[in-house]
């Protein structure tokens, strides 16, 4: 069994259990009342996806391990190695799919990690989703999206824009980015039909989803951060007509929304990465910007919405902000923490 060291930390106290990537020590930290618990030796973090179901944790590290970890004890079950670059996890009924850079692969397994199947796609393989039985990834070098079972059988292939990148589902819809231009392609797995659209200036990677993030989306309409403009774009995902767009102070990684609807927290890179934004999506405008923290590199909100969790890279710190005048009341010491997770 990997190590696991356990940290007790006096007079901070997060009310949700918030699982920490240490980025850049192929660590989890696990945050939980006024204790922190580490988890070692998981692989390189960059990137690194954490999902959580039926009690457990399933982490997928950058040079391809994929761990599962018992929530309840923070103890690792099972490590096994299921690429040498692996980029995205999902669940699609009792299995657990990976898609990976190299090798040019999709690997699915049991909920125990017990391979199953391995998909060869001649791609790096990013995106990749499931909804209702059906599994759904976008090929970069091929320029295609995959429909497939949950076994693994394929299903159909579309053609899309040049270098898929990533993508998220909501309501049935897998919404993709593009490294090149500025279009998103909605592929409608009601119907199995694609169409794209175009949104900004088409400068390059204008729509990418950060990997283990993704776009804000209330009631059919999602909030697009622009990587290469100082915008948040509104489009609506069944018409797939822009509605708008948002002006933000930097450029936009991550677009969270509130669990109420009421806003979008939006994070930056360049000039703006110790800042965080609030958009209120009544209003459909900034209501709040703040310097926070010394690059902030996620964000989440806490399950009421009152709250906002980040992590402040530089500064080896997880703080949790007010909503909606971004004030910071507590703070944690975690060593290069990157990806938040709320679990447990």
């Amino acid at each position: 069994m990997l190590p696991l060291i356990v940290l007790l930390v006096f007079g901070m106290v997060f009310a949700q259990q918030i699982w920490v990537v240490e980025r850049e020590r192929g660590a989890l930290a696990v945050i939980e009342g006024n204790h922190i618990s580490e988890i070692k030796d998981l692989g390189d973090l960059n990137h690194a996806t954490l999902k959580f179901k039926n009690g457990r944790a399933y982490l997928v590290s950058r040079d391809g391990y994929l761990s599962l970890i018992d929530i309840k004890t923070k103890k690792i079950l099972k490590r096994i190695k299921v690429g040498s670059s692996t980029i995205g996890l999902t669940f699609c009924g009792n299995r657990v799919a990976v898609a990976n850079y190299e090798p040019k692969t999709v690997v699915i397994l049991s909920e125990d990690l017990e391979p199953l199947r391995e998909i060869q796609t001649g791609s790096r393989n990013v995106g990749i989703k499931s909804w209702k039985g059906v599994l759904v990834f976008s090929l970069m070098d091929r320029d295609e999206v995959w429909v497939l079972t949950c076994g693994g059988r394929l299903l159909k292939r579309f053609t899309v824009s040049p270098m898929p990148f990533d993508a998220l589902i909501a309501n049935g819809r897998y919404l993709v980015g593009f490294f090149k231009g500025g279009k998103v392609g909605l592929l409608d797995l009601k119907t199995m039909s694609y169409r794209e659209i175009a949104l900004g200036s088409g400068k390059e990677a204008v729509l990418k989803v950060p990997h283990f993030g993704t776009w804000a989306v209330w009631k059919g309409k999602a909030y697009i951060p622009a990587v290469g403009e100082r915008k948040v774009y509104v489009l609506d995902l069944v018409s797939m007509k822009v509605l708008g767009s948002v002006d933000v102070p930097g450029l936009p990684v991550f677009a969270v929304l509130s669990p109420d609807g009421r806003y979008v927290a939006v994070n930056f890179s360049g000039d703006k990465e110790d800042f965080v934004a609030l958009i209120s999506r009544k209003e459909g405008r900034v209501v709040g910007s703040r310097r926070v923290g010394r690059r902030v590199i996620h964000l989440r909100f806490s399950p009421d919405g009152k709250h906002l969790y980040l992590s402040s890279y530089y500064e080896n710190k997880v703080k949790k902000v007010t909503v909606p005048d971004l004030k910071v009341v507590e703070e944690i010491p975690v060593p290069t923490p990157s990806g938040l997770f709320i679990g447990g």
